[in-house]
């Protein structure tokens, strides 16, 4: 699934709640050929992998949903667990859910690797402005470096070094030369701190590049009580906006009573509707993504004025049913 793409629901949810899951009926064979030395093998069919690849217990849907939460919402694993459960009434465990997000991570990773997809993204592009950086996770662990395009805001590649000495880093810088030749566009700029790996390994793989150093040390450290500041207020705000869990709970159950009962609601889709609003409002609050320049207490706050003038504009309009105490 592209970077693009944004699933909202998987194709078994769509099914109406009171009818089961569909179900598909695969019929395996063998070669009619007795003399074919895999006569004995049972070959399923080919169209089986559209739906689900084989031994997975997720549909192609149901992955490209967990995938997109994850990665351009930033949800935690239980709380899609605990979507999958509630929602879509699929039981998985924690384990399970950390495999699948780290194959559709791999899957991302392979398609954003594409010597194609990377030749389409650049099509247009007349030159290559460059970045390097090294990232630690956690104290004692090895140090991850990534090379990015500005320009086109996309991740090249990452590599994890146990040292960051002038020689491991000057190969990393070597493999974006490589990328560099493989797209046949200049490259007008270098950015990345004043580490004297980086300055040495630039100016020895691009002697006639540019190279800037990064401001964003500066502009952080300036920006710091802005920053902590933001994060009170993001603190406050995610006070504020309490009980989604409970609404959730509380509309499954009222359909479930409803399907039990048999008794179609005046309009089925507001339940959907409601749980929407949910998951959006959640998304907002798990967003920590942003820097000085982008401070994310202040997009949240942003993001959560449209969702209420939304709800706002609905009610006004008398959609969506009743109005309900949240």
């Amino acid at each position: 699934m592209g970077p693009g793409a944004s699933p909202e629901e998987p194709i078994a949810s769509t099914q109406s709640r009171r009818t089961r899951f569909p179900c598909y009926t695969l019929k395996l064979c063998h070669c009619s050929n007795l003399d074919c030395p895999e006569h004995l093998a049972t070959v399923s069919p080919e169209a089986e992998t559209a739906l689900v690849m084989p031994y997975w217990v997720l549909a192609w849907d149901v992955f490209s949903w967990l995938g997109h939460r994850r990665f351009a919402r930033h949800w935690s694993v239980p709380q899609i667990r605990d979507e999958l459960l509630d929602r879509f009434a699929i039981p998985l465990s924690v384990d399970a859910v950390e495999r699948y997000v780290g194959r559709y991570q791999r899957m991302l990773a392979a398609r954003q690797h594409d010597p194609a997809e990377v030749a389409r993204a650049y099509r247009r592009a007349k030159g290559l402005v460059l970045s390097i950086d090294g990232l630690q996770p956690e104290k004692g662990h090895e140090t991850l470096y990534v090379v990015r395009e500005l320009g086109q805001k996309r991740v090249w590649f990452a590599e994890a070094l146990l040292s960051s000495s002038a020689a491991e880093v000057q190969r990393v810088l070597a493999r974006a030369r490589a990328w560099v030749e493989r797209l046949g566009l200049p490259v007008r700029c270098w950015v990345s701190d004043k580490q004297d790996a980086f300055v040495t390994g630039i100016a020895a793989e691009f002697p006639d590049v540019p190279h800037r150093y990064c401001s964003n040390h500066f502009v952080r450290d300036l920006a710091k009580p802005m920053l902590d500041a933001d994060s009170h207020a993001k603190v406050k705000m995610r006070q504020k906006v309490r009980g989604l869990r409970e609404i959730e709970r509380e509309v499954l159950a009222e359909r479930a009573v409803e399907a039990a009962s048999d008794q179609a609601t005046p309009d089925e889709a507001t339940p959907d509707v409601v749980l929407e609003y949910c998951a959006a409002v959640r998304g907002i609050l798990n967003d920590n993504q942003g820097g000085p320049l982008h401070p994310p207490g202040e997009r949240m706050a942003e993001a959560l004025t449209e969702v209420r003038q939304s709800l706002q504009r609905n009610l006004g309009a008398k959609k969506g049913g009743a109005r309900r105490n949240a």
